[in-house]
């Protein structure tokens, strides 16, 4: 199916694409179009105006800025993925965008569209709250400074304005003893696809004991959610196997666990529960 009839504006600076987004009410934006296109074709969406943000200079790269690492709207998910810097201060964020698709859409689809497409079973922003993540969007007033624990509202909708661009995402670079990990079990089975149940973990070892945590759920509810519960759980103990599982059984307290083709109610409690365990274990092994 093709789209319906839309003008086509491709911008040479960001200036020039919030000027664009003021001027056409409705108007989406493109990077990589990995999501919005299918979703045109499909006629799902049916913008009047697309603004193709891909010749913007200067949002293409993964930058140190000392405190945090920064990834620009047009860094697609294979460089993540391969990013040294990443992996290092965002282990989890690296593994969801490796596991983000296949090869084709791994090369053109970006980080920073996955975010803001926010799927309720994706991977990319699940690990993004996780790691305490904050988003900057740029309109032709300012920018403006999003935590992502506020930054996914509800299914496919997130906390960015209509004439908002999302030029960034920063990522807390990671502490002495800290370390993030993902884990899933996809729709096919395997890790290339979108999850049936999915979790992001970050903790902190020190003096023997767990003394921060994160974990963040994806692909149960109606978009991907911090896990209270087994954060609260999980600090202050020792990171044992039993430990661990304990917290994990909060996996799901306060989500309302919705059933779908992929799995019941209970299995995919069950398998948020495995999947915390799993990804808080690895993220306990790599902090040390």
């Amino acid at each position: 199916m093709y789209p319906r009839e839309f003008e086509y504006i491709a911008p040479s600076d960001l200036d020039e694409a919030l000027a664009a987004l003021d001027a056409n009410p409705g108007a989406k934006v493109l990077a990589g179009g990995m999501s919005l296109l299918p979703m045109m074709k499909m006629r799902l969406l049916s913008p009047d105006v697309v603004v193709d943000i891909g010749r913007i200079a200067g949002l293409d790269q993964i930058t140190d800025n000392g405190d945090s690492v920064s990834i620009g709207a047009l860094v697609t998910h294979a460089e993540v993925a391969d990013s040294d810097l990443v992996g290092e201060h965002g282990a989890a964020l690296a593994t969801a965008a490796s596991w983000t698709g296949d090869r084709q859409v791994r090369n053109r689809g970006t980080c920073c569209g996955s975010l803001v497409h926010a799927d309720v079973a994706a991977d990319q922003p699940v690990a993004a709250l996780a790691l305490g993540a904050t988003m900057v969007a740029a309109s032709s007033s300012g920018t403006r400074e999003i935590a992502a624990a506020d930054f996914f509202v509800d299914t496919m909708m997130s906390a960015l304005e209509p004439n908002e661009i999302l030029t960034e995402v920063r990522i807390p670079k990671a502490g002495p003893g800290t370390a993030s990990a993902y884990d899933k079990l996809g729709r096919r089975g395997g890790h290339t696809d979108y999850a049936v149940a999915g979790v992001a973990a970050s903790v902190t070892r020190s003096n023997g004991s767990i003394s921060a945590a994160t974990v963040a759920v994806t692909g149960v509810g109606n978009r991907p959610v911090l896990a209270a519960g087994v954060a609260d759980a999980l600090v202050g103990s020792d990171g044992s196997d039993a430990a661990v599982k304990a917290a994990a059984a909060h996996a799901t307290d306060g989500i309302e666990v919705l059933e779908d083709l992929y799995g019941s109610v209970a299995y995919k409690t069950h398998l948020a529960e495995v999947f915390t365990a799993r990804a808080v274990n690895a993220a306990l092994s790599a902090a040390g």
